[in-house]
Order: C-alpha cells, then structure tokens, then sequence
C-alpha cells in the first residue's frame, strides 16, 4: 500500500520530456563504426560460465561480430588490458518520468513540466544499464523508446508492461471482464507486458492473468492486498511469472521466519514465479524515514532533475515515520534477505530490479547498491550478476539479443577497470560503455554528467513540487 499513493502521482503527474541542448557536446553518431578491444577479459555470463583471458572484441554494425576473430582494417582500437569486459545490465524494475497531461483543461493543453529525455536516459547508460523494464508504460514511454530507436537520444532498450489496478490507474479494472478486456487493450496499445498491482480484486486479478496468457503476455507485478490473510498458495496463480518485490511476500504474512521464506520459495518454484528482490527499495525507505540527508547526501542525487529533488524532500512521504514502522520496515527488511537465501536454495530464478524512479532511488545509480546488496544476502558475485544480466534478458525473452557476450548478440557491453567476480563494487569501475554499439568512454560520460549537474543547479528554483500540486488545484 505504501507504493499505491506514489504511484497515482506518477500516474496522474507525470511529465514531458524535451531536449534541451544541455550536454555540451555533439550529437551522438549513428555512423556505422567497427571497434575492436585488444587483450580484454571476458565475462561472457553466458550458462557454462565462461571467461576468456587476453581476448580480442570485434564490434561492428551494432553487434559483436566476433571473439579473437578477424578484425577489420579501419576498426577503432580500445585498449581492454588489464580490465574486464561484461554484458549491459538489466534495472528490471523502473519507473521513467514521461509526459502526460491528466487534467485537461482545454483541448492542444500540453504538459505541465518539461525534461529532457537525455538526461534521464544519460543515468542508465553512466552506470552500464543498457536495458530497462518500464513497470508502469504509457504512450509516452513508447515515445521515449521511439526516440532511442532513432537516434535522437542514446538510452536503454525498453521493455513495457501496462499497469492494470481496481483503482488510480491508467487501466482500471473492477471485475474480470473489464480485466479482460484491460489486457486486450494493452496488447493493442503495443506493450509487450501486463502488470497487476495492489487494489485488484481476487477474481479480476486471475482474470487479467488467465487473459495474458491467452494473449501470450507475461505477468509481472504485486500481489493484491485481498491475499493477506489468506494461505500463500492462494496467490501463486499459474502465469504470474513474476514477483515485482521481496516486500510483496512480506507483507501477507507476519511470520519472518526461515521457515516461511522457504514455503514461499517452494510454492513459487512450483508455480514458476520469478522474483525481483528490490532489496534496495527497502533499505532506502528505512534511511529516508530516518533522515532526509540520508537522500540530500547521495553523491548522485545532484544528477537528479530539480522537480524531483524538490518532491523527494518536501513530500516525503517516509520521514517522520515513527520508531515502531521503522522497526517493523527493518524487520521486513531482514525477511527480504532470508527470502532471497530461500530462493536460492530452492533454485528459483531472480532479477535485478531497484525500483528507479521512486524517492531516493536514483536511476541508474540504484543498480550497483542493488547488486551489493544481493550479494550481502547471499548471493555469490556471479550469481548477482546473472541476476543482472542473463536471467533478465531470459524472463523478457530476449536472450538471443542481449545478456551475454557471445558473437551475434547486440553490443550493449560495458568496459570495467576491476574484476567484478572478485568484489561485485568493481560494477560501478566503468572505462566505457557499449550501447548498442556506440562507444561511450569514461571521459564522454564525465562531460554528460557535468552537463545535467550544471543545468540542476542552474534551475533549482525554477522548480517546486508543492507549487505545482497548488497549480492542479486551483
């Protein structure tokens, strides 16, 4: 419940998206370019779990076009000695601000707040996350996706899935047949996904996934609150594929004990439900609920757009929270861990997801505490990356694209200084990055970030939250 008010306002609020010229730089080139990178480590993260030492990387026409392979003789040489070649990682849970204008108050009104998509899309690449999966889509995100796809802008591929609730949604559904006809109307609109969310009914909820079945889109998202209370096999229903947080098994049971995270991992094992830990969600909210410097402090958080950074701090809507929710937010915590031991050990499949977008976690950024994090709860390195990359491209069904790197797949790879198998922090030590082929270096990336850090500053009091709801209001 504590996401569902959040959510109506990014539903109900959200924004435009506009260049804004503010990278001080050229255009990105979308000239076809052969790289080669010479004596690099490869993780490939492919199921044998092969790295290949001293290797030689052939990138042309957007893909890997070979591995200790011919090299083209115009091809551009990046030095990978010493450091370790990846695949992209995958945020499997995100929330991008887009454009919308829910209250019309006269026809051709257009957005109330303009940003610019490349600053947004600059987070991911900065961090190597080369894919995203849009939990809550609109027609605005496909715009987004569009501009990617054109060039205009250099981001992630995005996966979509349509947000179906019984309430404060795009997609309202109160009975199965509108749930029904929910999900026909989101694989007509083009989203490749359906999520349901918290205020569903049980008959609708099972509705809506038998439906998406028949349409042949997965499921991901919430379980609804009408569970709690009730066994959990109730909940695993047959083509809910997957999980969208830890918290969502937390919160229909008051039983943190081993135990019971083991009967979730069986009965999700059972049912073939998948799992996004969003470890990172959880421990954020406690450190906002305890102080707002725990978000003003990020080093990231001057990345972060001023209407963002003004709403994060003056709605709030965890701090202040009181000693006893605290506790109860730590608990729950300390259970995500042990559900997350309990998956593994039961040998179901998790993804990384951070649930970006929403106060403190900061897109992109987010990633790399996640897969920290993962790894403190038991994780091994490796197992965290797969998470990250592999598993990702598998439960969107892409694996013949992306997650590994393996000839043939898309270039979307990232350059890192240190071994990552080694110390899962070494993620965040990023030379480069390959986005679809495109070549981003360290010193590209640094000039991007000083680019949205000067125009936030520049425009801090242009932008007030409370302000803007006053202006809805009136």
């Amino acid at each position: 419940m504590r996401y569902v008010k959040l959510l109506v306002l990014f539903t109900v609020l959200n924004f435009h998206v506009k260049a804004q010229s503010n990278l001080n730089s050229e255009p990105f080139s979308q000239e076809s370019i052969a790289y080669v990178i010479k004596n690099v480590n490869v993780i490939t993260m492919t199921k044998e779990k092969k790295v290949i030492e001293n290797a030689m990387v052939v990138i042309q026409n957007n893909k890997i076009a070979s591995i200790n392979g011919a090299v083209p003789n115009n091809a551009k040489t990046i030095n990978g000695k010493d450091k370790w070649l990846i695949p992209g990682l995958i945020d499997m849970h995100v929330h991008n601000l887009a454009s919308s204008s829910p209250y019309v108050m006269y026809p051709t009104k257009g957005p109330l707040v303009n940003y610019d998509t490349q600053d947004l899309m600059t987070l991911y690449i900065a961090n190597g996350v080369t894919t995203v999966f849009e939990l809550s889509a609109r027609p605005e995100h496909i715009g987004q996706r569009n501009e990617i796809k054109r060039g205009d802008v250099i981001g992630p591929r995005m996966a979509l899935a349509a947000l179906i609730d019984g309430k404060n949604a795009n997609m309202t559904a109160t009975n199965p047949s509108d749930g029904r006809q929910a999900v026909r109307i989101a694989k007509g609109e083009q989203y490749e996904f359906i999520k349901v969310y918290s205020n569903l009914n049980e008959e609708t909820f099972k509705a809506i996934i038998d439906e998406a079945q028949q349409q042949k889109m997965k499921v991901v998202g919430h379980i609804p609150n009408v569970y709690e209370g009730k066994p959990a096999k109730d909940f695993f229903v047959p083509h809910f594929g997957l999980i969208a947080h830890a918290e969502e098994l937390s919160k229909q049971t008051n039983d943190y004990s081993e135990e019971k995270a083991q009967e979730f991992a069986r009965l999700a094992k059972e049912n073939g439900t998948w799992l996004i830990p969003n470890l990172s969600n959880m421990e954020s909210i406690i450190k906002q609920a305890k102080s707002l410097e725990n978000i003003q402090n990020l080093p990231s958080f001057k990345y972060v757009h001023p209407l963002m950074q003004s709403k994060w701090i003056t709605s709030n809507s965890y701090y202040g929270a009181s000693k006893e929710l605290i506790g109860y937010f730590q608990k729950q915590a300390d259970f995500h861990k042990l559900i997350v031991k309990a998956f593994k050990e039961n040998g179901v499949p998790m993804v990384t997801g951070t649930d970006a977008g929403i106060s403190g976690i900061i897109w992109g950024f987010s990633l790399h505490e996640e897969l920290k994090l993962l790894v403190e709860a038991g994780l091994t390195n490796e197992e965290a990356l797969e998470s990250a990359t592999r598993l990702g491209a598998e439960w969107l069904e892409i694996e013949d694209k992306i997650g590994t790197v393996e000839t043939g797949k898309f270039a979307d790879i990232i350059l890192l200084d240190d071994n990552p198998l080694e110390n899962i922090n070494n993620t965040r030590k990023i030379s480069g990055v390959f986005v679809n082929g495109q070549w981003i270096d360290k010193d590209k990336i640094d000039i991007m970030l000083e680019g949205i850090e000067k125009w936030n500053n520049a425009n801090t009091e242009r932008y007030d939250w409370k302000e803007l709801l006053n202006s809805l209001q009136n």
